[in-house]
């Protein structure tokens, strides 16, 4: 017993005399991988985001998303609800399962929201694009004429724990109008094609369309609409491509859009379309004609879209 008194004394003092040999540098470093140590299992949260509006259609609202200094490379979730709902509920969110919810991973494979600090992505509430990472409960359009009130969060992954919510964005979509020439964005015609869903009708038109230099039956087309893009800008041109040859079938006024429909068949070409074919364009060689048949079929331009 006493012996081993004696060495556990000799040894505290041997480390009491050791530390006191230490420079004051020394000691620091010792403090500072002390500390290092003891916030190694803690986490910390990533920087919020911020909201901005971008542009509205008559059925769709465009939000840019920025990154905070920490970044977001597990993406984000943004929530949306109708401003006079909002209102109604006191100026308050409602509970999260009532709420229209968007998720953006930043896992997914060749997603385009794995965010850097400071980079910026936009994306479409109402007419999703259904990329890589992009996921709702909520797909249907929005209400034309309509305010609606945004929030987002970073997601958490293994070392952060998600973002606290940005501040409110408010953003309204177009005014309502009631054109003889109107047009429907995609997911009307998705609903009313050959195959209708719930009470709806076929209101197509037509039973075939050409999309490039390939002819496809309506059936087809419309496995072709309800086919998700995942990061395939072939796909995601045909979605708009359709609804607008669509739109125009019906009798809408095309002057407007007649130039790009002309220049996403060309662009097409021979590609036969997934999942009837498999052909593919990259995202950026379609942005810009999927974003002018887009507004065409949602309203911002031209007739304008059906009430």
């Amino acid at each position: 017993m006493m012996k081993s008194l004696l060495k556990t004394t000799l040894f505290s003092l041997l480390v009491s005399f050791s530390l006191a040999a230490c420079s004051d540098k020394e000691m620091a470093d010792v403090n500072l991988a002390t500390t290092a140590v003891q916030d190694a299992g803690k986490k910390t949260s990533y920087d919020a985001p911020t909201l901005t509006g971008a542009s509205s259609t008559q059925t769709s609202i465009n939000i840019k998303v920025t990154a905070g200094a920490s970044g977001m490379p597990a993406g984000f979730s943004v929530q949306w609800m109708k401003a006079a709902d909002f209102a109604a509920n006191g100026n308050s969110w409602l509970e999260t399962p009532s709420l229209c919810n968007g998720g953006f991973s930043g896992n997914a494979n060749l997603s385009r929201y794995n965010l850097a600090a400071g980079e910026s992505v936009t994306i479409n509430i109402g007419e999703f694009l259904f990329d890589n990472g992009a996921s709702t409960n909520c797909n249907g359009a929005l209400v034309c004429g309509t305010q609606y009130v945004f929030r987002a969060f970073a997601h958490a992954n293994s070392a952060f724990t998600r973002s606290g919510y940005t501040g409110n964005l408010t953003g309204s979509t177009l005014s309502c109008v009631a054109a003889k020439t109107c047009t429907f964005s995609q997911g009307y015609w998705k609903t009313h094609g050959p195959v209708p869903v719930g009470n709806n009708t076929n209101t197509w038109a037509v039973t075939s369309l050409k999309l490039g230099t390939v002819s496809y039956t309506d059936l087809q087309l419309l496995r072709i609409f309800n086919t998700p893009a995942q990061g395939n800008g072939l796909l995601a041109l045909a979605h708009q491509l359709i609804a607008a040859k669509l739109n125009v079938a019906k009798g809408a006024d095309s002057k407007v859009i007649a130039p790009s429909i002309v220049a996403a068949d060309a662009l097409i070409s021979g590609k036969v379309i997934p999942p009837v074919g498999a052909g593919y364009l990259a995202p950026g060689a379609t942005s810009t004609l999927i974003t002018a048949l887009a507004n065409y079929n949602e309203g911002a331009t031209g007739p304008g879209h059906c009430n």
